[in-house]
């Protein structure tokens, strides 16, 4: 435990994550990847949250061009990452990790209702937990609940967990003389308006001082080794 840099470690990923290739719904298989990955760290002795989107079961964007109504489309938003929670946990306990989903909305059936000093007590318990429904309100991404969650429960970093290995100053899949950056600052992650994280997200990281990791999530050794403090992926801190 002794060389690992990121002891309370706040994991962000994607809906699309738990996808197969046709890019929609839910892949048993890509969740017990993703519980294989946080099991490994979990056993390194690093506390483990996490906050999912749920871009593979809906995306409000679609409705909104129909004309729907905003906050029905990110309720309906919310109520997807809960699924997604339920699947990760299911295959976490199967690895035989202790996982606990919290719920910004109450349905006390499936999650518990979060609450911020049950949480950390569950991640001094070593339980891997992870939070849902977003923040509970509309207009917010769950990059935001991510960042809030994080600043919340006292996390060092937040990791965004993407399909490349970092942040670069173009697409790097349609440009091939992309630059990557190692390190930037946040204020100069959003004056350059990069799209890898919400920009609310990256304000409220920045007001509390708190690191955001972008790594490559499907490098078999990216996250371990970022957590021991090897030159992984992107930081972004000040």
């Amino acid at each position: 435990m002794n060389d690992i840099k990121y002891k309370r470690i706040l994991l962000k990923l994607s809906g699309e994550a738990l996808t197969s290739k046709s890019g929609f719904g839910i892949d048993v298989a890509e969740a017990e990847t993703i519980a294989g990955r946080i099991k490994e760290v979990h056993e390194m002795g690093v506390e483990v949250a996490v906050v999912i989107g749920a871009g593979n079961i809906w995306r409000g964007k679609q409705g909104l061009q129909r004309g729907m109504d905003r906050a029905t489309a990110d309720y309906m938003g919310m109520l997807g990452t809960v699924m997604n929670a339920l699947i990760v946990m299911d295959a976490l306990e199967r690895a035989g990790v202790y996982t606990r989903v919290m719920s910004a909305i109450e349905m006390r059936a499936i999650a518990e209702p979060y609450i911020r000093r049950r949480a950390i007590r569950h991640l001094e318990k070593g339980r891997v937990v992870i939070f849902s429904a977003g923040t509970g309100n509309p207009y917010f991404s769950t990059d935001t609940a991510a960042a809030l969650r994080a600043t919340e429960i006292g996390a060092d970093v937040v990791i965004k967990a993407t399909k490349v290995d970092g942040v670069y100053d173009s697409d790097p899949k349609q440009n091939s003389a992309a630059t990557k950056f190692d390190n930037m600052t946040h204020l100069d992650f959003l004056s350059r308006r990069l799209t890898v994280m919400d920009s609310t997200a990256v304000t409220l990281c920045m007001e509390n001082n708190l690191p955001i990791l972008v790594l490559n999530f499907w490098d078999t050794t990216a996250l371990t080794n970022a957590l021991r403090g090897e030159p992984i992926g992107t930081l972004v801190s000040d």
